[in-house]
């Protein structure tokens, strides 16, 4: 994917989330005739398996249609990377870590008030791109929202898969489609993670456990307020009659 742009006076660039709105808005674009020279994905490394192939799906049909291909955009820093590796650089904020004693490095689980994960993965990998195209073009931006077009949301949902397009069935587990690890998701979606993408609920375990043991029971290794994954998975396996496999190592809750 990808696509060589070449300059001109006014220039038509579509925000691909890759959700049914931004999906619903493309294939009216592209149904209606309406101009389209480019269309822009951040990914994020954290989607879903069925998202990477609802956005070849939709690439393929894009080509197919348009002769374009979907340009990624992506961040060459992991999410992983600044979660728990990436140093800190603001005096202030190596001073509150020092008296805290949180080590000087990584940003820990996104929070309310710091949502690094969609500046940094998503909205700067976007905007850098789109100031791009604006010293380039006369540019016209097009974000997928259902009811700027006059319809609802699942009315764009159906739109999407009257055309073939099921996004692997996401829609038919979770309300949102958005990255698997985010600790802003529902508790029921985040059960239903467990069931039925184990092996991302064992990345996401995983992902706390690291957490809480480098940053402690401070909101940087707090997955969800009073919710550990470790302790969600027992209270799943507790509604669900089962025995939770928790790893022996893994760090107490603090309350």
């Amino acid at each position: 994917m990808g696509a060589l742009i070449t300059a001109k006076e006014n220039f038509h660039a579509v925000s691909l989330s890759g959700g049914k709105d931004s999906t619903c808005l493309l294939l009216l674009m592209i149904e209606r005739g309406l101009p389209i020279d480019a269309v822009i994905w951040a990914d994020t490394g954290m989607e879903f398996p069925e998202m990477y192939g609802h956005i070849s799906k939709v690439d393929e049909h894009l080509y197919r249609e348009r002769g374009l291909h979907i340009t990624p955009l992506r961040s060459p820093k992991s999410f992983e990377y600044m979660m728990f590796d990436e140093p800190k650089q603001k005096p202030s904020t190596l001073e509150n870590r020092a008296r805290l004693g949180v080590p000087p490095y990584g940003s820990g689980w996104p929070g309310i008030k710091v949502r690094w994960c969609t500046g940094q993965l998503k909205t700067h990998q976007i905007n850098k791109e789109l100031t791009r195209l604006k010293g380039q073009h006369r540019l016209q931006q097009y974000v997928g929202i259902a009811a700027d077009w006059g319809i609802t949301e699942a009315q764009a949902l159906q739109l999407c898969y009257d055309r073939g397009f099921d996004f692997g069935g996401l829609y038919r587990i979770y309300h949102r489609a958005s990255c698997w690890c985010c600790p802003f998701q529902r508790i029921g979606e985040l059960r239903n993670l467990r069931h039925h993408h184990p092996e991302l609920w064992a990345r996401l375990l995983d992902l706390d456990n690291r957490a809480r043991t480098q940053f402690g029971p401070g909101p940087l290794g707090q997955f969800k307020q009073s919710w550990s994954v470790a302790r969600l998975a027992e209270r799943f396996a507790r509604e669900d009659g089962q025995t939770a496999s928790i790893q022996p190592n893994a760090p107490n809750d603090a309350t």
